[in-house]
């Protein structure tokens, strides 16, 4: 099953609104995955920084010796504000380097996002209870991205709970499955991508986020991706200033699309997409097997 819901605001009529319009989304999609659900927001950043969101799953550790190591590692600032098992450490070094020093150094901690727009929180259990732990219906900003897992290709545990992050500010939600997945993280990882979990939505996050640093734009990197995941599978995809949809040429998982002048909107069903504003004005379809949809913004608030 699984449930996935995207919001992108194309204005900034919303923007303030963004959190407590996706948890409305999430929580209609609650019925599909009661396994674990998660949440990418996409707020307005600053020139210079980036943030880094991790998780000690079932810990609520003191997070200060973390970011005063990290800050060591980086030989810049990190500022640290902690969320119970989550933790968002804000600096002017490289999200990269950040990423991949605590990977390798804090036994215990994934790296759930970096980048300078994307926030991330994720956990098991019900979607309502998750987005509620996580304050999601305060949160601001110009896109999000949320799922509800039920879980079919790795075990049930927060790090086995989407959105995936691989790269800065590129994020996926996965409702399907992929075959080649194995074959196709060894290929990855020989040209640099580290992954966390064994999940098959973990490998699609890293080739997306592989293709964008060897130069690709979002299309262009789903373009390649048609060709290079076997599977069955519908996407939701964030990056820093952009929403992208894409469907396997079979099509076989839900999905529908609402447009407005003011957003795009995309669930696996239209009960997600009913509740928001003016939706009796949008455009509303469905994605067709094999096509690209993407949108972004004019510019990227700084």
């Amino acid at each position: 099953m699984c449930g996935i819901v995207g919001l992108f605001l194309k204005t900034d009529r919303h923007r303030p609104k963004l959190g407590r319009l996706t948890a409305a989304m999430l929580h209609e999609m609650r019925s599909r995955g009661l396994d674990s659900a998660g949440f990418a927001v996409y707020g307005e950043g600053t020139i210079g920084t980036s943030r880094i969101t991790v998780l000690a799953e079932g810990q609520e550790p003191d997070w200060a010796p973390t970011a005063a190591a990290l800050e060591t590692a980086l030989g810049e600032p990190v500022a640290l504000r902690p969320m119970f098992d989550h933790a968002v450490f804000e600096t002017t070094g490289d999200s990269g380097l950040a990423r991949q020093w605590i990977i390798d150094h804090v036994p215990g901690v994934s790296v759930l996002s970096h980048g300078r727009q994307i926030e991330l929180f994720k956990s098991v259990g019900d979607p309502d209870l998750v987005a509620e732990k996580y304050d999601l219906a305060s949160r601001s900003g110009t896109h999000a991205i949320a799922h509800t897992r039920m879980a079919t290709e790795s075990a049930i545990t927060t790090n086995g709970s989407h959105p995936f992050v691989t790269g800065p500010d590129t994020c996926l939600v996965h409702n399907g499955s992929l075959s080649n997945h194995n074959q196709l993280r060894e290929q990855l990882e020989q040209h640099g991508e580290s992954f966390q979990t064994e999940n098959d939505s973990e490998v699609a996050a890293g080739y997306l986020s592989w293709r964008l640093r060897e130069g690709d734009t979002i299309d262009q990197a789903l373009e390649a991706a048609l060709c290079d995941l076997d599977g069955f599978y519908t996407f939701a995809i964030g990056i820093e200033n952009g929403f992208a949809i894409l469907r396997d040429p079979i099509a076989c998982k839900p999905a529908v699309i609402a447009e407005t002048d003011d957003w795009v909107a995309m669930s696996s069903e239209f009960r997600a997409i009913a509740q928001l504003p003016n939706v009796d004005d949008a455009e509303v379809f469905e994605p067709e097997p094999a096509r690209i949809y993407t949108w972004s913004l004019e510019a990227v608030p700084a």
